[in-house]
């Protein structure tokens, strides 16, 4: 600092100018033609691992890796001589040496200062560690989300394609038994019987193709359009929005694995090919978990209250199955009451019988629909604008059916709705 203070006179305003370059946030360092470094601030010394007394009178190259640190005196040379200036007054970024030898991203932005007597150089320095190792987390995240949306679509055409297969032999059916009808037409019953089958196909393909248009558009346009932003935000202080950005990008992501899930388990049902594996476990274990896993599925100030057996009570069931069980009708419980509501889980042995009931105060299900709650693809006309297939009841009713149980509910429109599931134990 001797040479600021001997061109002001030690004046107030080198007093002032002394300690903000002193106090400054970023580095700074200040050389002179020969590349001797005659001032080092703190935030500069603290960047590379030296105390300020280590850094002065030494040559800048010391605090540059190869091949940078052999050639860095021969840079300044050039400039003097040629006056062309290739980095002074352009900020770019460069790797930084610190005493361990460890390196490290900073931005460099470099300015001349001509005295009277000679030429300085001044380097404004920006750690760019913290920005750097956020750009490669973002890029790690977008690779890992590339390849979870590219495995699921690849599962979602598999499903599909099992669908229309499904389908077409349903098709193919129909027109055999419309075959088989004209031969048989004095029996008007039985003819009755088949047009209805068919409409009620046809019903069913027209509730597919509408539902899985409208739940798959709106997850993938949220991630095409956060996509999009993202490419927008290439600038350090927007970090914040990047970040928000894939947050809706990984929930839209989780919201398309639920409805492949959905039609995974359908399609395994229609096929065949779930069996039952019963297992001995703890009870009241098996329940932490599963309140554990719906946690974050919960609305602000929603909670889940368990009312449940003894610590010591263990059972025989097919645990992956009562387990689907459980989340799914805690689901709905949860995406069907507002949020601040409770949610009431019971579990009872009775008879060698587990019992189970599971209360919300949501909206309800009206009654002139109740008939239909466990239909594929229905949805009650007061849950339209809320997401989901339609697929769900009627995969736990299946899978209780399964574990020879049985599954009722009672709902009031506008109070909530509770659901009951009774499946007797392996002695």
């Amino acid at each position: 600092m001797d040479w600021i203070i001997a061109h002001q006179h030690d004046s107030e305003a080198a007093l002032r100018l002394k300690a903000i370059i002193k106090t400054a946030t970023d580095g700074i360092i200040i050389i002179d033609e020969s590349g001797i470094i005659e001032l080092v601030n703190e935030a500069a010394a603290r960047l590379f691992a030296y105390s300020e007394e280590e850094l002065v009178g030494q040559n800048i190259r010391m605090l540059m890796p190869n091949p940078h640190r052999d050639a860095h005196d021969t840079y300044i040379q050039n400039y003097i001589q040629t006056g062309v200036k290739k980095i002074i007054g352009i900020g770019r970024e460069v790797m930084g040496l610190r005493k361990d030898l460890s390196t490290f991203p900073l931005r460099l932005s470099i300015s001349e200062v001509q005295l009277p007597e000679r030429m300085v150089f001044t380097g404004i320095l920006h750690d760019l560690s913290a920005e750097k190792a956020a750009e490669a987390r973002i890029k790690e995240l977008n690779q890992h989300l590339e390849e979870e949306v590219h495995r699921r679509t690849e599962e979602l055409a598999t499903t599909i394609n099992k669908l229309l297969n499904t389908n077409n032999q349903l098709e193919f059916e129909i027109q055999e038994r419309k075959v088989a009808e004209a031969t048989l037409r004095k029996n008007e019953q039985e003819l009755r019987k088949a047009i209805e089958k068919e409409r009620e196909l046809n019903t069913l393909k027209s509730r597919f193709v509408s539902m899985a248009s409208h739940e798959f558009r709106t997850p993938l346009s949220t991630i095409l359009s956060s996509a999009d932003l993202l490419e927008m935000y290439t600038s350090e202080d927007q970090q914040d929005k990047r970040l928000r950005h894939t947050t809706r990008i990984k929930s839209a992501v989780n919201n398309l694995i639920s409805i492949l899930n959905d039609f995974l388990s359908l399609s395994k049902l229609e096929e065949g090919k779930i069996s039952i594996t019963p297992v001995e476990f703890n009870l009241e274990e098996f329940c932490d978990e599963v309140m554990d896993d719906v946690q974050a599925l919960l609305k602000p100030g929603q909670i889940l209250q368990h009312h449940g057996v003894s610590p010591d009570t263990v059972i025989i069931l097919d645990k992956k199955m009562l387990k689907n069980v459980f989340i799914n009708l805690f689901s709905n419980a949860i995406k069907y009451s507002e949020p601040g509501k409770t949610i009431d889980c019971y579990v009872t042995i009775e008879n060698n019988e587990l019992n189970i009931s599971i209360q919300d105060h949501g909206i309800g299900i009206p009654e002139e629909e109740q008939q239909h709650l466990f239909t594929r693809f229905f949805r009650a006309h007061n849950a339209e604008n809320i997401p989901g297939t339609g697929l769900g009841l009627n995969i736990v009713k299946r899978y209780v059916e399964l574990m020879s149980g049985r599954i009722h509910f009672e709902s009031t429109l506008g109070e909530g709705t509770t659901f009951h599931v009774h499946i007797p134990l392996s002695l």
